[in-house]
């Protein structure tokens, strides 16, 4: 069984038919990628996981057992937690204010305290500015408090969108070493980029989406040479 079964999910924003018939699995421990273009459906993937968005058709798996009838805040105490596109911190609120409101599900103050540590510990940089206000931080920094943020539920499962979406390539190199720890300390990760180069180098799995629906799934290793993939997605002729 795997850990999360995504099976032939339609899902519609309004009329408009946004993912057709998409079915992907995630096992314990893997980082699998999907990508795509600009409007594939990779964002509303994540988003009907993450119960933002419920599908018409098709079921949601969690360790067998189906989502369909939980709430999005009530998906994460089940143990998914989204990093959105864009960060979406708290910009008012200073580092520390955000991680603890990561820690909603919680109600154990050391436990809190403890995970607050931790993400220090991942993020020195967090650390050194652990009071100042969010919004002042750059895209990188923003970008580390968003996952802090997420890994402060205890995630089983990581849905990380578009993570290095505007930063800098230095900045890029670093979240993705990132993500690769994440891996290394046992976080199974959905991630969701543009960058399919970088995603299929840290993944052990792809898909591909398109129009809505997924075109192609393999090893990570077959999607960085195959055409289509490197045609479409990363610029070769």
């Amino acid at each position: 069984m795997a850990m999360l079964e995504v099976q032939n999910v339609h899902a519609y924003y309004g009329k408009i038919h946004a993912l057709k018939n998409v079915s992907l699995k995630i096992e314990k421990g893997e980082i699998v990628t999907l990508i795509g273009g600009n409007g594939a459906g990779k964002s509303t993937t994540l988003r009907t996981i993450s119960g933002l968005l419920k599908p018409r058709e098709g079921a949601i798996l969690l360790n067998g057992e189906n989502l369909a009838d939980y709430k999005a805040h009530q998906i994460v105490t089940k143990g998914i937690t989204q990093v959105p596109e864009g960060r979406r911190i708290f910009g008012q609120l200073t580092v520390t204010e955000n991680l603890d409101m990561g820690a909603f599900i919680c109600r154990d103050k050391k436990l809190i305290a403890e995970n607050v540590e931790r993400i220090f510990e991942m993020f020195p940089r967090l650390n050194e500015r652990r009071k100042q206000v969010a919004g002042t931080l750059s895209g990188g920094e923003q970008q580390m408090l968003a996952m802090g943020r997420a890994l402060m539920s205890n995630p089983e499962i990581l849905l990380l969108d578009e993570p290095s979406m505007g930063l800098a390539p230095v900045l890029v190199d670093a979240v993705f070493e990132t993500i690769q720890k994440l891996h290394a300390a046992g976080t199974t990760i959905l991630l969701v980029e543009q960058n399919a180069r970088m995603a299929l180098q840290v993944a052990s799995r792809g898909y591909v989406i398109q129009t809505g629906e997924v075109v192609l799934h393999d090893v990570a290793d077959s999607l960085l040479n195959n055409d289509m993939v490197r045609k479409s997605y990363m610029g070769e002729n």
